[in-house]
């Protein structure tokens, strides 16, 4: 097919595709597909870039309690002027607090930092199966969900085996955030999740070092459509199903990552994307690091 025919097929199903920013985690739990991550940022960048993001008109705002930066987070959040109920918070706790009780003790720890009654999302950052408590943190937060303390809860980092474990409690996980990038697509995770209905976040989703957005897989889509390498990575994260939180500084970056819903890739371009897969695992292993 021609470079022109491929154009032409592409603004026709621009016509048709669902061109919705948000997802259902659960029913009634809403999440803006794209949000903005904000590690390794701290203090007054991160309050700035927080609070430039929301005037940029990002409604989805990832943080942790191992960035170091949740008080940062809600002051950026207080300056933006933003109603909270506009607003989908997630922020992620530490291995210490692994545990019924503790889940409570984080929560109250990680609400105080950010100065909010109520967190979106809450999530088990990594499940540190060494420790073996992570089936008794995700008991805990579907405590805090009955209690409305949480919008919903999730997990960080999960490999299927460890999903199992929850299932095997009678726990259904509603989202599983992980490394995902056209390098890193992690194929058996992605496989369980769609059969098992979990949602994926994808942390990192334009990658560390950027390679791939050199890439004629990337490069001519993007040239195509008039958009930037990253907006045609962020473009498929989204059209394959998934959550993606790209972290920027950058005003007009900023925009260009939230400026991916009013087209579609054609089927042909989302799987030259999906064959620049290296098999390579994530950066880091959940059976080995977590804290």
């Amino acid at each position: 097919m021609s470079r022109e025919a491929q154009a032409s097929q592409a603004v026709q199903e621009s016509h048709t595709v669902e061109k919705s920013t948000t997802a259902e985690l659960a029913p009634g739990v809403v999440i803006p597909l794209i949000g903005l991550g904000t590690w390794p940022m701290t203090g007054e960048e991160a309050t700035d870039a927080v609070a430039r993001a929301i005037t940029n008109g990002y409604r989805h705002i990832d943080t942790a309690e191992n960035y170091g930066n949740e008080e940062a987070v809600g002051e950026g959040i207080r300056r933006s002027g933003i109603t909270r109920g506009e607003l989908f918070l997630t922020t992620k706790f530490n291995r210490q607090w692994h545990g019924r009780a503790g889940v409570r003790e984080a929560f109250d720890a990680a609400a105080r930092r950010l100065g909010t009654e109520y967190l979106d999302l809450f999530l088990i950052h990594w499940p540190n199966p060494a420790q073996g408590r992570f089936v008794e943190a995700a008991e805990g937060l579907t405590r805090l969900a009955e209690e409305g303390l949480i919008t919903c809860w999730g997990v960080s980092n999960f490999k299927p085996a460890h999903l199992r474990e929850l299932q095997a409690a009678g726990l259904e996980i509603p989202v599983n955030q992980v490394q995902i990038d056209p390098e890193h697509q992690q194929l058996d995770q992605l496989a369980f999740h769609r059969e098992h209905g979990i949602a994926t976040a994808a942390y990192s989703p334009l990658g560390r070092n950027g390679s791939f957005l050199s890439a004629p897989a990337v490069t001519g889509p993007a040239e195509e459509y008039g958009k930037t390498p990253a907006q045609m990575v962020l473009r498929w994260q989204v059209q394959s199903g998934r959550v993606a939180i790209p972290k920027s500084a950058d005003d007009r970056r900023q925009r260009e990552n939230l400026d991916v819903f009013g087209f579609a890739l054609t089927e042909a371009e989302m799987a030259g994307i999906d064959a620049l897969e290296t098999g390579a695992p994530p950066r880091l292993d959940s059976d080995e690091f977590g804290h």
